[in-house]
């Protein structure tokens, strides 16, 4: 099964391998970068509806975006439709291309306020929030969720419909059930389940980390697109294969170290200046963290640059790491 390009209103996803939203992982910095390297869509970290319409200054941050960005969609999270509706108009006076309802996050302080996954469990709430959030605004509007709450209650295909009658325009499943948070298996066979119910796109996530699972599970739930997430981290060209791959079966190969150097300060950088250096430093080890795992010397790079405040100083230790392992492989 290949890629063929999603039209959602005024946006096309040439190749729909989507970048997935992940709290504290996709900010505007590596948003930017894994669309420079080449993904078609790239989705923000879930904000809370409420939190936006009182413009906190952290959920601003988080849905910030920019040209290099486009077409870039914001993620909100609430459960009230009246809310989410507000919510979603702010963003579309802002730029978003698209808005994406959040019925999926399975974290205890999210479902505990009936929103994110707990939507699941009433149908025709959810129903009342997708179909409010369409009427607020002129931008296309997508859905993520999950195959139910529990194994009792996978009604994912009925909830689909319920959002295709809204005017939802696209709908991603992760292939889990929110009782299982992230343990176990996606269960790609009931995304088909899913994508037989309705007529707009579907977009199957979960567990991609690799190139063969990404075409194998694409043809187990004849889904229209991937969403990947957890593999991207440390690796922002991994979706830019994935798509390739799917498209025309190429296996393109990892960029080189040195390349990779430019990426990571690249990324760096942009962190930094995002953040301001004291905050930015300390969000910036995980994913430099990510970017060296598996190389030689790894986990001591690691501790070193862990007990470092100073950006100038992890920058020249991500330096001192990284050059001698570019001049042995040219070597």
């Amino acid at each position: 099964m290949t890629l063929k390009a999603i039209q959602l209103g005024p946006v096309e996803l040439a190749d729909p391998v989507i970048l997935a939203p992940m709290s504290g992982v996709t900010d505007m910095p590596f948003r930017r970068l894994v669309k420079k390297s080449g993904a078609s869509l790239v989705v923000s970290e879930m904000i809370a509806s409420q939190a936006m319409i009182r413009q906190t200054r952290k959920s601003m941050k988080m849905s910030t975006n920019c040209a290099e960005e486009y077409p870039m969609a914001v993620q909100l999270a609430g459960c009230e439709p009246e809310v989410m509706a507000e919510a979603a108009k702010l963003n579309a006076d802002r730029g978003a291309a698209l808005i994406d309802i959040n019925m999926g996050c399975p974290v205890k302080k999210v479902v505990n306020g009936w929103a994110g996954s707990a939507l699941m469990r009433d149908e025709g709430h959810a129903g009342r929030i997708l179909e409010a959030v369409v009427r607020a605004v002129t931008l296309p509007v997508t859905l993520k969720m999950r195959t139910g709450w529990d194994d009792n209650s996978r009604n994912a295909p009925r909830l689909a419909r319920i959002a295709e009658d809204a005017g939802i325009v696209m709908i991603t499943v992760h292939g889990r059930t929110r009782c299982q948070l992230y343990k176990g298996r996606a269960d790609w066979k009931f995304i088909r389940t899913i994508k037989e119910a309705v007529s707009i796109p579907v977009i199957g996530n979960g567990d991609l980390t690799s190139l063969d699972e990404a075409r194998e599970r694409l043809g187990e739930s004849g889904a229209d697109g991937v969403m990947i997430g957890r593999a991207t981290c440390g690796r922002p060209w991994f979706i830019q294969q994935v798509a390739q791959f799917l498209k025309t079966g190429i296996r393109l190969p990892d960029p080189p170290l040195a390349h990779q150097l430019m990426m990571l300060l690249e990324h760096y950088g942009a962190i930094l200046s995002h953040y301001g250096e004291e905050t930015g430093v300390r969000i910036a080890r995980k994913h430099v963290g990510w970017y060296s795992k598996g190389l030689s010397g790894s986990t001591q790079f690691r501790d070193r640059i862990n007990r470092l405040s100073s950006g100038a100083r992890v920058t020249n230790e991500i330096r001192a790491f990284y050059e001698p392992l570019i001049e042995r492989v040219a070597a």
